[in-house]
C-alpha cells in the first residue's frame, strides 16, 4: 500500500487498495478534478501565492520568492519547502522567505495546487504542525484536509501508473 495513505485507517487503505487492483483509481480522480490549472511560470505562481498571502496573511513576514523546483523529490514526501535566508547587509540583519514549490504540480488541478501553496504559506505563521498549523490551513482552505486526501490519492495513482492528468 501506499506510503502516502500510511496514516489513514485501514478501511481507507482498503478502500484504495480496491481501486488501484480494478484500475479506478486515476478515474475517480478525473470525475473529481476536471482540468488541470494554467499555472505554468514561476510569476504566475507568485502571483497566485501573493493573492492568496495577501487575503489571508496580510501581517505576515514578506516572501521575496515563490518558485517551481524540478530538486522537489516524492520521496522525501514534500510537494513544497519553505525556508528562511538570513544574510548580514552591513550591520542589519535580513531574513528572505521563500516558498518552492515540487514542479510535478505544474500538472495537477488547481485546488491541489492551492492546498501546498496554502499549507507554505500557513508556515509563515506556524513553524510546527500542530492545531493552530491546521486550523489556519482550513481558515485559508475550508476544504483543506480533503483536498490533501484527495492529493495522497493522486501521489497513490501516479505511483501505481494510474495518473488521470
Amino acid at each position: 500500500m501506499s506510503q502516502y495513505l500510511a496514516h489513514y485507517p485501514e478501511q481507507v487503505r482498503t478502500q484504495v487498495a480496491a481501486l488501484l487492483e480494478a484500475g479506478t483509481l486515476g478515474n475517480v480522480l478525473a470525475r473529481r478534478y476536471q482540468a488541470q490549472h494554467d499555472i505554468r511560470s514561476d510569476k504566475a505562481l507568485f502571483d497566485y501565492t501573493m493573492a492568496l498571502k495577501n487575503r489571508y496573511l496580510k501581517r505576515s513576514e514578506p516572501l521575496s520568492k515563490v518558485c517551481f523546483d524540478d530538486k522537489i523529490s516524492l520521496r522525501q514526501q514534500a510537494l513544497g519547502l519553505h525556508t528562511a535566508i538570513s544574510r548580514v547587509q552591513g550591520n542589519k540583519l535580513k531574513a528572505k522567505r521563500e516558498i518552492r514549490i515540487a514542479s510535478m504540480l505544474k500538472q495537477v488541478p488547481e485546488p491541489l495546487l492551492r492546498m501546498v501553496v496554502v499549507h507554505e504559506l500557513a508556515h509563515l505563521k506556524e513553524r510546527d504542525h500542530n492545531k493552530a498549523f491546521y486550523q489556519l490551513c482550513c481558515h485559508m482552505e475550508g476544504d483543506y484536509h480533503q483536498l490533501e486526501f484527495d492529493l495522497r490519492l493522486l501521489l497513490t495513482a501516479i505511483d501505481a501508473g494510474q495518473s488521470p492528468f
